[in-house]
């Protein structure tokens, strides 16, 4: 699996701060999966986020472990909404299947495209992920 999806998972819920305007924006999310090589993340159409998101696809993502440690990822969200990608993810995370659906005309897949990641520790060297 790819190390940054890891990185997301481990932490649970992370953070993706977002531009709106001149204004930036933070909301936690929790579902993230690799599929068929991508970095996945699934939202609505119809929530601000990705209306800021099409606006400023440029996003930065945080979460902290257990262990005191945290992750900064960066990266280019750019939707690849297709009905068979929609299906897979929500296998993957069949809590969503009550939010979404395929073709239901508001899910959209996010692909986390120029992905770079750092895990940081207190007094330590950044790692890269």
């Amino acid at each position: 699996m790819n190390s940054i999806v890891t990185a997301l998972k481990n932490v649970g819920v992370f953070f993706i701060a977002t531009i709106d305007g001149e204004q930036s924006r933070v909301r936690p999310f929790g579902a993230v999966e690799e599929i068929d090589g991508k970095i996945c993340l699934i939202t609505s159409n119809q929530k601000d986020v990705f209306k800021q998101i099409m606006a400023h696809p440029c996003v930065e993502m945080s979460g902290m472990n257990k262990d005191g440690s945290w992750i900064r990822v960066s990266g280019r969200l750019v939707p690849v909404t297709n009905d068979k990608l929609t299906a897979t993810f929500l296998d993957l995370e069949p809590q969503l299947k009550g939010m979404y659906a395929p073709g239901d005309g508001k899910v959209e897949i996010l692909e986390l495209t120029e992905a770079k990641g750092m895990l940081y520790t207190f007094g330590g060297a950044p790692q890269a992920l």
